[in-house]
């Protein structure tokens, strides 16, 4: 039976990470398939390690690998963590927030599964799926970033940024990844464009963003980090 897993990176999400751990769980994924989480808690500094050792021993029976760093080093590094950790067939990011519908899995695995496509990426910005609506200047910044990074991969995306890319895994663990924060997204877009014959799709989604009060951490830094990278990874491969 194939499986999918679910890699969560986690930094101080004591609030929501017990919600999208049942929220992924509660999933009936097509084909039958299972559903494997690889949990990463990046050196969270509040109750984030204890929720989700309570939450394992609650649930046995659910596939869970849970691993914490002893500093915390960025969601990429944590991504690479949980890559190297999974053992699925197909992977998938997924934040701890609440921002993404696990419920979409499934419109990300049909074109995988029908031996379409390598990579999906799920884009916020086309399709008819609910949107949360918040910052302008973020919605100007990321349409940027994807524009940039589409000049140089000659790739056709709408939203390079998404927390959604799915891939088969063992494309994704083929690739040697660096960046250890927010870079990972124009990075690993960069690599996978190079990869000689890779299918990449993409399908819309939903987005529940939130407001810096609710959590959110991403800032403007790391938009200048974001062009730095598609520049080295694109231009300085």
């Amino acid at each position: 039976m194939a499986v999918l897993s679910v890699i969560v990176p986690a930094y101080n999400e004591q609030a929501t990470i017990a919600n999208i751990l049942d929220n992924i769980f509660n999933v009936t994924l097509i084909n039958d398939m299972e559903i494997q989480v690889v949990i990463v808690n990046d050196c969270s500094k509040d109750n984030t390690h204890k929720i989700i050792k309570e939450y394992i021993s609650q649930n046995p029976a659910r596939k869970i690998i849970y691993e914490a760093h002893s500093v915390n080093k960025g969601k990429g590094a944590a991504l690479h963590t949980g890559i190297k950790k999974a053992t699925g067939d197909f992977i998938i990011v997924q934040d701890a927030d609440l921002e993404y519908d696990p419920n979409e899995f499934n419109l990300l695995l049909k074109p995988i599964l029908n031996k379409q496509a390598d990579v999906v990426y799920g884009s916020r910005f086309i399709g008819g799926n609910p949107h949360r609506i918040l910052f302008f200047w973020h919605t100007i910044g990321n349409k940027f970033l994807t524009f940039l990074s589409n000049m140089f991969t000659n790739l056709n995306l709408t939203d390079m940024e998404t927390c959604y890319k799915m891939f088969r895994a063992p494309l994704i663990k083929s690739l040697d990844l660096k960046e250890n924060r927010f870079g990972f997204e124009p990075e690993v877009t960069a690599k996978v464009s190079r990869i000689k014959g890779v299918r990449i799709y993409e399908i819309g989604i939903s987005y529940y963003g939130r407001t810096y009060e609710e959590g959110k951490k991403i800032s403007w830094k790391d938009g200048f980090r974001a062009i730095y990278c598609i520049l080295r990874y694109n231009i300085f491969k």
